[in-house]
């Protein structure tokens, strides 16, 4: 038998006929019987028991709404099927409650309700896109995703499967985390638009070591048309979430978002974040959602779900934000629970130095860290110190004076100051501050307009225009981080070195080789993980001095002599010959030891005469070494005759930063915290 539509719209079965044996057709209809006393044994069905769907739009564009039941053959009685509404029909709901036929979209915070087949507004504690579909919970993989794993080179198919079955997207509660390893993981949902759409995610990409692409195949598997910036995603800075936004033509999209990692080492690669994903264009919603724990929907007909504010919380489908008990529980903004306030500890307050008076003195204040969330009510608990202290300031960096007043200023040409007489905010460092979180980002900068080389080195060779060298330190509980980062003519931020975990005290040092305008960065993270409670206030950095050499409007913290070729008293320094440096001794211009070279950054002394390297042989005036391209070396009575010659149309110089372990001094520095 088969369902055949009459003219008036209802359903009739056509038979057809079939030759059964005797005892084959004794069998059917005893089988039938049997079928018939069973269904009369299960229960009527009810609404909880079946879903509304319409059927696919035939070419008259009518379609038919049928009831699917939630599990095959636990109820009978489902309602029959009816014709459904237009296939060109779309919500536009009014003060009759009632719909019209139109091409627009379904409107945000109404459902299209499948018994009455009548737009409605969504209920208080729930919300509609109207044409859209939001995915904003990841306590595990949505239905309709898939996580399909591969190798990314080639090799037997049993050993990649294997390789890569661990390797998935990881719900994470209100977000995804990519893999992070060396296999390529798809991320794939497909969804059927009745009409030109969009898809958005926000996602966090801050590693360069991992591939992040997002693309679209229709339903022949074959890759629509989009630019690279469509496809490749960019890098975050941070941990900040960004925005991607692509156009969905009608019809099926296939979406795909694609990670592959690539190992360099033993350094762990950060994974792909990736959040609320919200797909425009399909036929109409059939369904409002409910918000999730830590949102809430006031009004009926929301579009969007509201965090709950700071010291509130909600579970599932909340119409309203429950308050915590005020004195002993607190919550951060989007709380799903309060927690109880701990005891006040040193953790929670920090210390700062107000501006130096006419006295000379510096006042300390003592602050709460905002919001607080610990309470000086229960035993154990610390209480805030008195603030209004008064003490001596320090003295002004080296290079500055203050000339008897509360400011510091530089020191004038010709002359130089030590920093002794003067005063300093921070004691004899720069400390990081408490800042707003353990993961906040703590920015110290350092502009340089330019570098100008002095007059006593002008003449000499080399890339070198200045140097920049810094004494730190960090001591840290957690996976503290410092970046040293540089910025040339405002141009794009790279890091130059990162430090992981605590340091001992040591001194670092880069080198400039290009005049321009220099932004230098220290960028200091306690740690990565977003928490509610602060457990890593202590964990610090100091950086003891800052030294830039050849600063353009620099200052001075000491005097160098001349070389005895000035004529007269406070004149420029005349610089030596080429190839020489100048005695510490006498002043004078002496050249330097044959197979040496003279270092870029300084001339004073024998010491700044450098020895070539082993082959090799300096040229005349002392700026670099050369090798003719032969080498001998004898051991053990033999001499071993190499030659280079084929290698002598290449050649290569590096030079890059040092990092080396200071043990604490009290010797100046041109600027010094």
């Amino acid at each position: 038998m088969e369902p055949r539509e009459q003219s008036n719209g209802h359903f009739v079965f056509s038979a057809g006929y079939m030759h059964v044996p005797g005892l084959i057709r004794c069998a059917l209809v005893l089988s039938s019987l049997h079928c018939v006393a069973w269904a009369q044994d299960l229960p009527q069905c009810e609404e909880t028991d079946y879903d509304f769907k319409y059927t696919e739009c035939d070419s008259t564009g009518s379609r038919w709404r049928v009831a699917i039941p939630h599990n095959q053959g636990t109820c009978m009685g489902l309602p029959d099927p009816v014709r459904g509404t237009d296939c060109k029909l779309s919500c536009i709901f009014n003060s009759a409650t009632s719909f019209l036929n139109s091409s627009a979209s379904d409107i945000a915070g109404e459902f299209l309700e499948m018994s009455a087949q009548q737009c409605t507004q969504c209920a208080a504690g729930t919300y509609s896109l109207g044409s859209g579909i939001r995915f904003d919970e990841w306590d595990d993989i949505p239905a309709g995703f898939t996580s399909l794993a591969t190798y990314m080179t080639n090799g037997p198919v049993g050993e990649q499967a294997l390789m890569c079955s661990s390797s998935t997207w990881v719900p994470q509660g209100n977000h995804l985390e990519s893999n992070r390893d060396e296999c390529t993981v798809s991320l794939i949902y497909a969804v059927h638009l009745k009409k030109s759409g969009s898809v958005s995610f926000e996602y966090q990409y801050v590693d360069n070591n991992i591939f992040f692409e997002f693309f679209i195949q229709n339903d022949q598997c074959q890759e629509l048309g989009q630019t690279s910036d469509q496809k490749w995603i960019k890098l975050t800075s941070n941990e900040e979430w960004e925005n991607h936004t692509v156009d969905l033509k009608s019809g099926t999209n296939i979406l795909y978002w694609r990670t592959t990692g690539i190992l360099l080492g033993a350094k762990i690669i950060k994974p792909v974040l990736l959040k609320n994903i919200q797909i425009e264009g399909v036929a109409y919603t059939s369904e409002c959602f409910q918000c999730r724990p830590g949102t809430f929907s006031k009004t009926p007909g929301s579009s969007s779900c509201r965090l709950c504010p700071r010291d509130t919380y909600s579970g599932k489908g909340a119409s309203s934000c429950t308050q915590c008990i005020k004195d002993t529980e607190f919550s951060s903004e989007g709380a799903t629970v309060c927690k109880k306030k701990p005891a006040c500890s040193v953790k929670d307050y920090f210390q700062i130095h107000t501006p130096c008076d006419s006295d000379g003195k510096t006042q300390i204040i003592y602050k709460w860290i905002k919001p607080k969330i610990c309470t000086e009510n229960i035993t154990g608990a610390v209480v805030l110190p008195l603030s209004g202290e008064r003490e001596p300031c320090p003295p002004c960096n080296p290079g500055f004076y203050n000339n008897d007043t509360a400011n510091c200023s530089p020191s004038p040409t010709g002359t130089y100051s030590n920093g002794i007489k003067g005063w300093e905010v921070a004691g004899d460092h720069i400390r990081s501050g408490a800042g707003g979180s353990d993961n906040d980002y703590l920015i110290l900068n350092l502009c340089i307009p330019g570098f100008k080389l002095p007059t006593s080195v002008t003449g000499t060779t080399g890339s070198e225009f200045g140097r920049i060298t810094f004494v730190f330190e960090t001591i840290c509980s957690a996976d503290c981080e410092l970046y040293f980062m540089m910025d040339v003519n405002r141009k794009s931020t790279n890091v130059v070195e990162s430090w992981e975990s605590s340091k001992e005290r040591q001194s670092y040092t880069h080198i400039i080789t290009k005049n321009a305008s220099v932004s230098y960065t220290w960028a200091f993270q306690r740690t990565n993980e977003v928490q509610d409670i602060r457990q890593y206030v202590n964990d610090i950095v100091k950086i003891y001095s800052i030294t830039v050499t050849n600063a353009q409007d620099g200052v001075a913290s000491s005097c160098h002599a001349c070389a005895l070729l000035s004529q007269q008293p406070g004149s420029s320094c005349i610089p030596c010959p080429a190839g020489h440096y100048v005695d510490k001794d006498t002043n004078q211009c002496i050249e330097c030891p044959p197979d040496t070279y003279l270092s870029g950054h300084q001339i004073y002394g024998k010491e700044a005469c450098l020895p070539c390297g082993p082959g090799s042989r300096s040229n005349k005036v002392h700026s670099a070494c050369f090798s003719n391209c032969s080498f001998s070396h004898t051991v053990q009575n033999q001499t071993l005759a190499y030659d280079f010659s084929q290698l002598g149309p290449a050649g290569s110089i590096m030079n890059g930063p040092s990092s080396l372990p200071r043990e604490p001094s009290t010797s100046t520095s041109s600027t010094s915290a």
